[in-house]
């Protein structure tokens, strides 16, 4: 005779027969030809327990065993175990409406039994829940970390915010801090990044404006100069954004930390394109005499374009646009070969029917672009096919690029909704979270007044 033990079931197995009872020792059921049952089926976990000579063999098998008694305990689920017995005898297993998909798909790995034993009344309903609870998980299997509500990120910021205990002028740091971080902390933080928000939108309209003809003058020499007035509100918006980085950077509990964030080399780039055209004018001259460098200060200052993502910090559908392209590469990556391969086939295509033709497809790479304003819908109409197979090859290029590119906007956009719901609910746990750093002091002062007075 021997023991098998399944915490709240005793599992007492003859060599023809098998005894089910529960702790109270209440017979719950008799199962008869047991051992004809798990021959039948010697790959399975109880199966490979028939064959174990050895110690070493056994506890393979089982978690502990009692040589004595001859009883194996199995640290498991014992409300699964009558589905396995059920298995065992109808060679069918079902399905336990109790576990998750994923904790029964554990469970009956454990005890050596396939997925593919279900029974057709089950099967369906288990490939159901497991395909949807993957859906629900698709962050984690795509490494998604950046916008994750979970306990970590919510106990990262309360970490930093305890670092500020241990500061120099700690209360002081934290609040300003909050202020400049959290547009929801206070009244201040909100009119702080309304100020913010107006600086960045006059910053990009100065930028603008100053393209336009009617605002460009020239010196007396013929170099074109800036407008007093768009140079005077440049001045003021660099100002702006040189006081909000270097005040996030004094008042950051983790400098580590603060230049690893997105947000912030975003500020940090948005300011040094100015600083370094300044000192090349102070240093070396206009651009017009510096040649070759003179090309790299323009670039410099094109690159103020990147103040409009400063926008972000403000905006929880940028932020969460950010994540949803950081973390949808594969779905890009896919988009673009898709993209890849068409246009290089409908490419081939129209130069074939069109090369004879005074219409501009005179090599493929020429009908590169064709194809692409094609795939992506555009059609700029500058490359236009003349013969009847170059407008089937025109009509099939833009049928296959609307296939192309709806089949993973569809799953960008799913990620995208996913990204901007967190990212609330992130925003939310941490407004919480501020909340509850802001009532333990005064709970703490509470106490103390108590016990002084009670002195």
């Amino acid at each position: 005779m021997a023991w098998l033990r399944s915490r709240g079931v005793r599992l007492i197995v003859y060599l023809d027969s098998i005894l089910i009872m529960a702790q109270d020792h209440s017979v719950l059921r008799k199962h008869l030809q047991w051992m004809m049952d798990l021959n039948s089926h010697l790959d399975t976990r109880l199966g490979r327990l028939l064959f174990c000579e050895t110690e070493e063999s056994i506890l393979q098998i089982c978690d502990d065993y009692d040589l004595v008694s001859k009883e194996f305990y199995f640290d498991r689920n014992p409300g699964l175990f009558p589905y396995v017995l059920y298995f065992y005898e109808t060679g069918k297993l079902h399905m336990m409406d109790d576990l998750c998909a994923f904790s029964f798909s554990q469970e009956i790995e454990y005890w050596g039994i396939s997925e593919f034993f279900l029974d057709s009344c089950c099967s369906y309903r288990y490939h159901e829940r497991k395909l949807e609870s993957r859906r629900r998980n698709w962050d984690e299997e795509s490494e998604v970390s950046s916008v994750d509500t979970s306990v970590d990120e919510i106990s990262d910021f309360n970490h930093d915010l305890m670092r500020f205990n241990t500061l120099q002028c700690g209360n002081l740091r934290k609040r300003l801090w909050l202020t400049m971080e959290n547009p929801g902390y206070s009244i201040p933080s909100k009119i702080f990044s309304l100020i913010s928000i107006c600086v960045v939108i006059l910053s990009i309209s100065t930028m603008c404006i100053n393209s336009m003809p009617e605002y460009q003058k020239l010196d007396k020499d013929e170099i074109p100069i800036d407008d007093p007035i768009l140079h005077n509100l440049e001045y003021f918006c660099i100002s702006w954004f040189t006081f909000e980085v270097s005040s996030r950077l004094i008042l950051a509990p983790n400098l580590k930390k603060f230049f690893k964030h997105p947000l912030n080399l975003i500020d940090i780039v948005s300011v040094l394109p100015f600083y370094f055209t300044l000192l090349v004018d102070l240093t070396v001259g206009s651009d017009h005499e510096l040649g070759n460098l003179g090309k790299v200060v323009q670039v410099f200052r094109l690159m103020r374009i990147f103040r409009v993502l400063k926008l972000a910090r403000h905006s929880t559908g940028l932020r969460s646009l950010g994540a949803t392209l950081k973390h949808s590469y594969r779905e890009v990556g896919i988009l673009l070969l898709y993209l890849a391969v068409g246009v290089s086939v409908f490419s081939g295509m129209a130069y074939t029917a069109e090369k004879d033709e005074d219409t501009g497809f005179d090599t493929i790479p020429s009908c590169w672009w064709w194809g692409t304003v094609s795939m992506t819908t555009v059609g700029y109409g500058d490359v236009v096919p003349a013969t009847v197979a170059g407008k089937l090859a025109a009509s099939g290029c833009i049928l296959g690029g609307i296939l192309v590119v709806a089949l993973p906007i569809t799953i960008i956009f799913n990620k995208f909704s996913h990204f901007y719901r967190r990212q609330k609910a992130l925003e939310n746990a941490v407004r919480n979270s501020d909340r509850e750093s802001e009532k333990k002091p005064s709970a703490m002062d509470e106490r103390e007044d108590e016990q002084f007075a009670d002195l």
